[in-house]
C-alpha cells in the first residue's frame, strides 16, 4: 500500500489491522497516517512498533496519542523520542506517564521539556526524577515546578540542584523545601540563595540550617534575615556566627535575639 493511499483508510478499518500488519508498516508509511488514524491504533499495535517506526512519528502524531496510548509506550520507545517529539507531548499526556516512563527519559529529552510540561508532572512523578534528570533542568524549567512538587523533593534530589538552579527558585518554592532538604544544602548551593530567597525561609527552615551552612552565610545574607528568622536560630547556630556577621546585624535584629541566644555569643 502506497503512502498516498494510507491517509484514506477509515479509522475503523485501521483499528482492524493486525499487529503483524501494523508492524510491517515502514517508517514513512507510519508517518503518513493522520492524527485521527494514529489515535485509532490499539495499544497492542503500539507495542510492536520498532524504535525506527516510533522515531518516524511526526510531532503532531505524538501529540495526538491518547493518554491510554501514551501510558502503553515502552521505556525503549520513549527513549528514542526526539526533543521535538517530546516537546509535542501535551500536559495531559505528561501527567499520565508512569514513574517507570518518567525515569526512562534521557537528559536531552528532559532539557527539551517546556515549563508547562514540567508543571504538569505529578508529585509522584517528580519524586522519581533521578539526580541526573534534576541536574538537566534549566532555569525556566526549575521555576515551572509546582510548590507542592518542590515539597516532595528528597534530600538526594535537592543535593543534585546546582547553585544556578537554587538561585532560580521562586520565594514560594524556597519556602516549600523540606526542612531536611534545607539542612543538606551545601555551602556552594547556599551561596546561590539571594537575600530575597533567604527572606522566604520559614522559621522551621532557618532552624534546620546546618552549622556549616550558617557559617557560610555572607554578611549580606545575614543582614537580610528578618527579626523573626534571627530569633529562630538555635543556640548552636548563634554560636557559630562569624563576628563580621554579628557586626552586620541591625538593631532590630539584635533586639529579636532571646537572652539565651545572646548568652552564647
Amino acid at each position: 500500500m502506497s503512502v498516498a493511499q494510507l491517509p484514506g483508510i477509515e479509522t475503523t478499518d485501521l483499528a482492524a489491522f493486525t499487529t503483524t500488519q501494523i508492524g510491517g508498516l515502514s517508517r514513512t508509511q507510519l508517518g503518513a497516517l493522520g492524527t485521527a488514524q494514529v489515535r485509532a491504533l490499539e495499544t497492542t499495535d503500539l507495542a510492536v512498533l520498532t524504535t525506527t517506526q516510533v522515531g518516524g512519528l511526526a510531532a503532531s502524531q505524538v501529540g495526538a496519542l491518547t493518554t491510554t496510548q501514551v501510558g502503553a509506550l515502552t521505556t525503549t520507545q520513549l527513549g528514542v523520542l526526539t526533543t521535538t517529539q517530546v516537546a509535542a507531548l501535551t500536559t495531559m499526556q505528561m501527567g499520565v506517564l508512569t514513574t517507570t516512563q518518567v525515569g526512562a527519559l534521557g537528559t536531552t529529552q528532559v532539557r527539551g521539556l517546556s515549563s508547562a510540561q514540567v508543571a504538569a508532572l505529578t508529585t509522584t512523578q517528580v519524586g522519581v526524577l533521578t539526580t541526573t534528570q534534576i541536574g538537566a533542568l534549566g532555569v525556566t524549567q526549575v521555576r515551572g515546578i509546582e510548590t507542592s512538587d518542590v515539597a516532595v523533593l528528597n534530600t538526594t534530589q535537592i543535593g543534585a540542584l546546582t547553585s544556578t538552579q537554587i538561585n532560580a527558585l521562586t520565594g514560594p518554592q524556597v519556602a516549600a523545601l523540606s526542612s531536611t532538604g534545607i539542612g543538606v544544602l551545601t555551602t556552594t548551593q547556599q551561596a546561590g540563595l539571594t537575600s530575597s530567597q533567604l527572606g522566604s525561609l520559614t522559621t522551621t527552615q532557618v532552624a534546620a540550617l546546618s552549622t556549616t551552612g550558617v557559617v557560610a552565610l555572607t554578611t549580606t545574607q545575614v543582614a537580610g534575615l528578618t527579626t523573626t528568622q534571627v530569633a529562630a536560630f538555635t543556640t548552636t547556630q548563634v554560636g557559630v556566627l562569624e563576628t563580621s556577621d554579628i557586626a552586620a546585624l541591625t538593631d532590630d535584629q539584635v533586639a529579636g535575639f532571646t537572652s539565651t541566644q545572646i548568652g552564647v555569643m
